[in-house]
């Protein structure tokens, strides 16, 4: 694909007028060539300093060169090699583009791509906002455009038709070897690889392209992993995850220029309805199952590997119709909700997610409002539906028996309220209840109302109020995406952030322990409390969700999650993995606590993690903020080490000692 194909309008026009010399480096096959894979900030180093000939491009090597020995010479001669060979690289791989005459010429065209068709209020707002903005031409819209926004809510779904086609390198599927498992699709931090499952009439209409094999389980079904290769961001968290089978994995990475026939796979898998045979085989409560469930959070803007939106994306795939989400200020607030594009989607019924952000500070206490709110409104709903059955006939008043036994299931009484409303609607009988309970129809079912924040809300900021809400004792949910560190705001550390790590404001590494959290919570008595890492054990992490959702009461779940502000070994490509070795070596914990199971007289704690197997410290040391002090201060790494290894056992002994209870504690 040349320069001259993909360039801007706009920028060939203010290249050639203003007699600019341009010239491009191909960093990543210099990378991969090389070995750095996708870091190439030193190859790019070495091409600007051999274009701004700020000083003589020899000695800028030399100095390059100097630095990179004193920086890597501990790593060995071959990653000191490597850097070398970057920084050589980059000076003589610099290719100048020779600007035609012509471009001067150049007329402005709209390249946004218009949005045809889907939900009418989307492709409205697409078409009309988000595509200027997206332009860099939000400032010509006039303020006449938004009037129809301006009490601040906008179109669920806006998100899919960005297509930014970011990715390097894209999944590929084999289907001979594939197991069917869906882990790719699970773990996935934008929903950009899911599985379709096409009866035979289905699969007839399929693109001619469009890779299949017969489903497991399924006779007369056809199985398929498909990729949008334009929402994709190439992490290759998919690939990481993908079992192996007789020495290879199904999934591996292609460069996206030969992959771009696989969009219209997905694209397809989009159009099609859910089995209802498929959905109740495979259960949502398992990671397979999930996966064969819409996921109402994609294509977000979160960063490549991101460790919260699997988590995200997993609570919508098993709530997402009824759901109503408070989010914090942060990374998840930040992914989820930055104009102009919006993550969270809607069914093909148009039933979605309600998202909405208030502060940093007030998120639990706002969520918690959400919660009276919609508490409130369907009462009035289900104080009319007591009186109403009375004057009914008996096949509605059965349904709407079904609607009232069902109150505390959000899942049953979802589908319950649904069908009352239909029995009413064609019911003869003529009353105010009934009247009444039409025209509030979407207050009737019973609503998932979650809190999303990071640990810098949950620990720090907004702990006062998260405390009062989960003392509370009411019906809310809340999910903490924990890196243990405020990622969003540049690193700084947190109440979360264990001893030993390196953050913003604690450059030193930090002096004091992690928070815990959940102890915390768990010492009410009354609230359900998990520590869940997807990575480590996909199904715990999936039970305890379900678990947390179906408690009638206060939830807590806090799921770890790596970012990219840890500097992991490997890349953000291997989060799942990682988050597996914080288990096994005993610096991450697994658990559920369900004060229902204490009514019953069993143990409320149920310890999901084993003995830890690997070495602490190996694991600390993959990751950049704990090693960078290793490498500065070896003396100082080597004390605050030792205390946070010790306090990582000591919070570990204090869970297990929960694994022994008596009845009546």
């Amino acid at each position: 694909m040349s320069f001259q194909s993909v360039s801007l309008v706009r920028a060939k026009k203010y290249i050639a007028e203003h007699g600019i010399k341009l010239y491009t480096i191909d960093g990543i096959k210099i990378g991969k060539e090389i070995g750095l894979g996708g870091r190439i900030n030193t190859v790019l180093q070495a091409a600007f300093f051999k274009l701004a000939n700020i000083i003589p491009i020899e000695d800028a090597v030399e100095y390059m060169k100097a630095a990179a020995k004193a920086s890597y010479q501990k790593k060995g001669d071959d990653v000191v090699q490597m850097n070398y060979n970057a920084i050589d690289a980059g000076v003589s791989g610099v290719v100048e583009v020779q600007v035609p005459a012509d471009w001067k010429n150049a007329t402005e065209e709209d390249i946004s791509e218009k949005a045809g068709s889907g939900l009418k209020d989307v492709v409205h707002y697409v078409n009309k906002i988000q595509n200027k903005i997206n332009a860099q031409a939000g400032n010509t819209l006039p303020v006449s455009a938004f009037v129809e926004y301006a009490d601040g809510t906008t179109p669920s779904g806006s998100a899919a038709y960005e297509k930014r086609g970011i990715a390097v390198e894209v999944p590929t599927w084999n289907k001979d070897t594939c197991l069917q498992c869906n882990l790719c699709s699970y773990v996935c931090p934008h929903a950009a690889i899911r599985p379709a499952v096409m009866d035979e009439e289905e699969a007839a209409k399929a693109p001619e392209s469009m890779k299949m094999v017969d489903m497991k389980g399924m006779p007369g079904k056809k199985f398929a992993i498909t990729v949008s290769v334009l929402d994709c961001t190439g992490c290759g968290s998919c690939v990481n995850v993908c079992p192996e089978v007789k020495g290879n994995k199904t999934l591996s990475l292609s460069a996206l220029d030969t992959q771009m026939v696989e969009q219209k796979s997905f694209d397809y898998g989009r159009t099609l309805e859910l089995h209802e045979d498929v959905l109740a085989k495979f259960n949502a409560v398992t990671p397979k199952g999930s996966q064969f469930r819409q996921p109402y959070l994609e294509f977000s803007g979160a960063c490549a590997g991101c460790g919260e939106t699997p988590y995200a994306k997993l609570i919508t795939q098993m709530f997402g119709d009824r759901m109503l989400i408070a989010n914090a200020t942060g990374c998840s607030s930040i992914w989820g909700g930055s104009s102009p594009a919006n993550p969270y989607t809607v069914d093909k019924r148009g039933r979605g997610p309600a998202w909405a952000n208030s502060l940093f500070e007030d998120n639990a206490e706002y969520g918690y409002g959400m919660a009276l709110g919609t508490e409130a409104l369907r009462m009035r709903v289900i104080d009319n539906a007591e009186r109403l059955i009375e004057k009914v006939d008996a096949d509605t008043k059965e349904v709407i028996q079904k609607y009232l036994d069902t109150r505390k299931n959000s899942g049953e009484n979802t589908e319950a309220a649904r069908r009352m409303v239909q029995a009413l609607s064609a019911c003869s009988v003529e009353a105010e209840e009934k009247d009444y309970i039409i025209a509030n129809a979407d207050f009737a079912g019973k609503k998932s109302q979650w809190i999303f924040g990071g640990d810098g809300w949950a620990y720090d900021i907004g702990y006062g109020g998260l405390d009062h809400v989960l003392a509370s004792n009411r019906d809310v949910n809340v999910f903490v995406f924990d890196t243990e560190v405020y990622s969003n705001t540049g690193g700084q550390a947190s109440k979360s952030t264990p001893t030993g790590a390196i953050a913003q404001f604690a450059a030193g590494g930090k002096e004091v322990r992690k928070k815990n959290l959940a102890e915390i919570a768990m010492g009410y008595g009354y609230i359900y409390v998990a520590m869940v890492a997807m990575g480590a054990d996909y199904n715990q992490c999936v039970k305890a969700i379900a678990e947390a959702e179906a408690y009638p009461g206060p939830s807590l779940i806090i799921g770890y999650a790596p970012c990219i502000s840890h500097g992991i070994k490997g890349g953000m490509r291997v989060s799942m993995t990682q988050e597996k070795k914080a288990v096994q070596s005993g610096y991450w914990s697994l658990f559920r606590y369900n004060p229902l199971l204490a009514e019953e007289g069993k143990n409320p704690f149920t310890m999901d993690s084993k003995e830890p197997t690997i070495s602490y410290r190996e694991f600390i040391e993959t990751e950049v903020r704990y090693n960078r002090l290793l490498r500065s201060n070896p003396e100082k790494a080597e004390e605050l080490f030792k205390r946070s290894e010790a306090e990582a056992k000591f919070r570990l002994e204090t869970f297990k000692r929960r694994t022994v209870w008596n009845v009546g504690e």
